[in-house]
């Protein structure tokens, strides 16, 4: 029963769980942010002033980044990359007409040529377009599968955590099925009907139900003579308190005759005996009967 309902000892399930963390420990080691240390638009990594768009960034030097994290640190960046390319956009078109003023000849430019510029143009910001909208779907996609990742990550954390406890309850059941087994056979050395076989199982309940039936049947017949024999007792008190009663009278009467005896008074019961008794006599000599 023990290797139906536990697949893995303890010991196994202690070197699954060791190799497990080691292969976690060589993933985050593995695992890494792109770290921008230095401020974009300062030159000297030493300012002492920096600014708030000038802060030092290190992802990867977090212990646990947390999504909020994450998303503060990206915004940053954008506004970071977008003031670089107004600069560099600044910057780049500042020379372009310097150097077409002061050339030698100065550069001029006609509607011509600017008609063309802007049909050139038009067509590089299309396909600009489309291609930030192509960005636009693959981060879409890349935060999507980000996502899952981390609710991966955070179901196998919450397993390995499990996972750690299965020893223990493994032991504990190991030591509750010893338990069992030890009962078990205790009881079977006590009672030998719980170890019979099916026919003879079948057999005993079958004697059980019968006495069982019995046993209502009495049930139901003394159900049904209740309220008679309850009548019948019922009867015999009345009767009994009757008899109580004629009985507490009698040992008045004869107490007040006793006294009355002992007094010298006569109550008349003495007389009517004699006659009585002088009666029966008398009866039985006309009758030839001998007392």
């Amino acid at each position: 029963m023990e290797e139906e309902i536990i697949g893995i000892d303890a010991t196994q399930t202690r070197q699954l769980l060791q190799q497990l963390d080691q292969e976690q420990g060589e993933l985050k080691s593995q695992l890494s942010i792109v770290r921008i240390s230095e401020p974009i638009f300062s030159p000297d990594a030493d300012s002492s002033d920096p600014s708030p768009s000038k802060r030092n960034s290190d992802v990867s030097a977090l212990e646990n980044p947390t999504p909020a994290s994450l998303e503060a640190d990206l915004t940053h960046y954008k506004e970071l990359f977008s003031k670089l390319r107004f600069s560099y956009v600044e910057q780049v078109t500042k020379e372009k007409f310097l150097r077409a003023i002061v050339g030698d000849p100065p550069l001029v430019v006609g509607h011509n040529e600017n008609v063309e510029l802007e049909t050139q143009l038009a067509e590089i910001k299309a396909e600009l377009k489309a291609r930030k909208e192509e960005v636009r779907l693959m981060i879409e996609e890349m935060e999507k599968t980000g996502r899952d990742l981390a609710a991966r990550y955070k179901n196998i954390q919450l397993q390995t955590t499990q996972l750690a406890t299965l020893p223990e309850s493994i032991e504990n059941l190991e030591s509750t099925i010893g338990a069992l087994r030890a009962t078990q056979i205790a009881n079977s050395d006590k009672s030998s009907s719980q170890n019979l076989p099916l026919p003879a199982t079948l057999s005993l309940l079958a004697e059980r139900e019968a006495e069982l039936a019995a046993l209502n049947r009495q049930i139901a017949a003394a159900q049904n003579t209740l309220p008679r024999k309850t009548r019948e007792a019922e009867a015999v008190e009345r009767e009994l308190s009757i008899l109580e009663r004629r009985k507490s009278e009698a040992i008045v009467q004869a107490r007040e005759a006793q006294r009355k005896k002992q007094e010298g008074e006569s109550d008349g019961l003495e007389e009517a005996g004699r006659w009585y008794r002088s009666a029966e006599e008398a009866l039985q000599k006309l009758v030839g009967v001998e007392g």
